[in-house]
């Protein structure tokens, strides 16, 4: 029974793992088709260059440093290709597979908020540098059995707060990173040619192509099936069937509550339900219950994603209108916004040590002080890493590539001919 029991749990995380890694074609049509037809090619390789490069540094890497050395210290030692160090009981392969698909959509969220004016060369860069030092080592903390989620007495952690951070399957590990990493790169880009009149107003630049965008958020929605669920990494016995189970209901009760705050706050605000925000609703709603999903009741994931739909618009609107951050597919409003709001919302909504149920302040102190720890290395290492390849080599193109499209002059092919 054990033996059929670990066969089972394997094959359930290589299938979330196979659904995560279905969300990178999700990301690509997304920022496709919120961005403008001259850059579908450029848009389209990125994706495709955070998984392939993403996918060779961490094996060669980043899996050492996020999980080596038994979670001690600042981050783990490179692993250099070899995964004998790990000594977990699922095959180290399949758990190095799905660790990487996780590793790739951290990378991937920058892609959107930098889109249609950033160097390919020096994206490969940036990309690579977020997949081999910046997530895993904040990864080493959390996942690595690092210092922010040592349970032992006398810990940091427990000493301080009483309790440990948690982050089920990555609000902030995954999301909240990826989102300030975006807010930092689009900030040292600059906005795109035409984006504000010389009055600093904001003026829209239309997405080329909804269809695409509906589809990668459909594609998206599907793939966190396995993003949330996956992240128990077990399928056999009642405690893992009955936990796996509850993850889906939740992730699924805050996208449509994300989606539906979102419609009717557009529709009271716009005079029209906007569809494009609507989407990036739906988005927040699944990065606002990544965090908890295994500890809120289906009525707390319902709240978060109705907060996180309308958390959404007003920091799009602030960041867009207020910060002159030119953003285009909002992800650091869906991700990074969204990302902290829900991992915060797990200390007050928890069922097992919630502020809201009667437990105290401890847990929801611990994923204050978790979110924040997280950001600020997310935001140091961004700006270290995007103002100095600017100040070194430039991240922009020129005008006339900005405007003529990234396609033909980075890529000499064009997605419409």
């Amino acid at each position: 029974m054990n033996e059929i029991g670990l066969s089972l749990d394997t094959v359930w995380m290589l299938l979330a793992a196979m659904l995560v890694f279905w969300m990178q074609p999700g990301f690509a049509l997304c920022e496709a088709g919120f961005t403008r037809g001259k850059n579908t090619a450029n848009i389209l390789m990125k994706n495709f260059v955070d998984f392939m490069f993403g996918s060779l540094l961490f094996f060669f890497v980043g899996f050492g440093f996020m999980f080596g050395s038994d979670g001690a210290g600042f981050i783990g030692a490179p692993n250099w290709g070899d995964l004998s160090f790990y000594k977990g009981s699922l095959p180290v392969e399949g758990f190095l597979m799905f660790q990487t698909v996780f590793c790739a959509t951290s990378a991937t969220i920058v892609s959107g908020a930098m889109a249609e004016r950033t160097k390919f060369s020096m994206y490969l860069i940036y990309s690579a540098v977020i997949s081999l030092i910046i997530y895993p080592v904040e990864g080493h903390w959390t996942w690595g059995g690092g210092w922010l989620c040592d349970a032992t007495d006398g810990s940091f952690m427990t000493s301080l707060f009483g309790d440990t951070f948690h982050d089920f399957a990555g609000s902030a590990i995954v999301h909240s990173v990826g989102g300030v990493l975006a807010l930092i790169g689009a900030m040292a880009l600059g906005p795109r040619i035409g984006k504000y009149s010389s009055k600093g107003e904001s003026k829209a630049i239309p997405g080329h192509n909804l269809t695409l965008a509906s589809l990668g958020v459909f594609i998206l929605w599907l793939g966190w099936f396995g993003f949330n669920p996956g992240s128990q990494l077990a399928a056999s016995g009642e405690v893992n069937r009955t936990a796996i189970s509850h993850v889906l209901l939740t992730t699924n009760l805050a996208a449509v509550a994300g989606g539906v705050a979102t419609l009717f706050l557009t529709w009271w605000k716009y005079g029209k339900p906007s569809l494009s925000l609507t989407l990036n609703g739906v988005l927040a709603g699944l990065v606002g219950i990544t965090a908890g999903c295994d500890l809120v009741s289906p009525v707390g994931a319902i709240i978060i994603g109705l907060l996180c739909g309308v958390a959404l618009v007003y920091s799009i609107e602030f960041i867009d209108h207020k910060l002159h951050i030119d953003d285009p597919v909002g992800a650091s409003s869906v991700h990074g916004v969204c990302g902290i709001l829900g991992t915060i919302m797990t200390g007050l909504l928890s069922t097992s040590n919630g502020l809201f149920y009667g437990h105290g302040w401890g847990f929801f102190g611990a994923q204050c002080f978790g979110i924040a720890v997280i950001d600020i290395w997310a935001a140091v290492c961004g700006f270290l890493l995007f103002y100095g390849i600017k100040k070194l080599h430039g991240l922009r193109v020129g005008a006339r590539v900005e405007e003529e499209g990234l396609d033909i002059y980075e890529h000499g092919e064009s997605c419409y001919n």
